[in-house]
């Protein structure tokens, strides 16, 4: 079968930075799914795993946490899917990623893809939905529903995380949306998505939360830049409130968060299968709620440019673009050619 991989780490501008491939067919067992993948999605963990992980001597890597496709066979002890049901997921960082016409994933960690997208815009969600998702209601435990006198502050609203968290906070909780952007362009993005307030990165915080009227915040959520902007998170936070993060930074001094008694909460959408955590399944349930979601338009797909079909050359342009900083929303590639 095709497959894109690669088998060094090399700057993405070399020629065999990543490689068109022909791979033995996978097969399948236990809760395993089968699936002919039909379009991919591209994020920074891709482009974070190929500079950081080197594939034993002689063997290749395949990258790709984003894919929608249709099951081909099923493993003895699967009981949520069958044989032709269009499925999408992100897959498990510790499994070959879907970078190939037919990846095996376990099926707790796999959705009914919604019926309203075709293939490349749903390809755009699973990832960054099941992140958003589990930071919003599972890490910093909002509340579904209802109305609220709190407000949620998204840092990077306008990249693929925050582009999904802003339309679940909206969507799905009594807060007051704040989203940051530093351009026109991005900030007409966010407000798009349906925050109420969208406000500066590039500033202080706490002077453009103050220009809008909501000196302090009950939640944040940091996206991007945390060890940059985590002064200013420690000041806008609300005594007893809750900070999230999902990226990386060097270093982060949290004895600052002890004086308001600021809780910490880290997200990593691949845990549950990383660990095989008991409650492994709630991916599924996620992405079968965001499907509802999806098809009755309160969630939208967050493509930005689709990028032709699944080869290495319109991969390697892909992870280019995002090693830039310049991608706004999803890259996606279709087919196999």
């Amino acid at each position: 079968m095709k497959a894109v991989g690669y088998q060094n780490i090399l700057p993405i501008e070399h020629a065999d930075a990543l490689l068109d491939l022909e791979l033995p067919e996978p097969q399948v067992s236990g809760r395993e799914l089968l699936v002919e993948v039909s379009a991919i999605a591209v994020n920074p963990v891709d482009t974070k795993v190929r500079k950081s992980a080197t594939p034993p001597p002689g063997e290749t890597k395949v990258l790709g946490w984003d894919a929608v496709g249709r099951v081909l066979a099923v493993g003895p002890e699967v009981s949520l899917f069958k044989a032709g049901d269009r499925v999408w997921y992100a897959g498990s960082i510790a499994r070959a990623g879907a970078n190939s016409q037919r990846h095996v994933v376990d099926e707790r960690i796999v959705g009914h893809a919604p019926e309203s997208l075709p293939d490349a815009q749903a390809a755009a969600l699973p990832l960054t939905s099941l992140t958003a998702w589990e930071m919003l209601f599972d890490r910093l435990e909002v509340k579904q529903g209802g109305t609220s006198e709190d407000a949620i502050l998204i840092i990077g609203a306008a990249g693929g995380v925050g582009s999904i968290l802003t339309q679940l906070a909206r969507q799905l909780t009594g807060l007051t949306v704040i989203g940051t952007a530093s351009r026109a362009e991005t900030q007409a993005w966010v407000r798009e998505l349906g925050a109420h307030h969208v406000i500066d990165h590039s500033q202080p915080l706490s002077e453009e939360l103050k220009r809008i009227g909501i000196p302090q915040v009950r939640y944040v959520v940091s996206l991007t830049q945390t060890d940059q902007h985590f002064a200013q998170i420690v000041e806008c936070l609300l005594p007893q409130g809750r900070f999230g993060l999902i990226d990386d930074p060097k270093a982060l001094d949290v004895s600052a968060l002890k004086r308001k008694s600021i809780s910490l909460h880290w997200e990593l959408m691949f845990t549950r299968a990383l660990f095989s955590t008991p409650d492994m399944i709630a991916q599924h349930h996620i992405l079968e709620n965001l499907a509802v979601l999806v098809d009755a338009g309160q969630i939208r797909s967050t493509l930005g440019e689709h990028f032709g079909v699944i080869n290495a050359a319109n991969l390697q342009r892909a992870h280019a673009l995002l090693e830039s900083g310049k991608a706004r929303g999803k890259i996606v590639l279709e087919g196999w050619g």
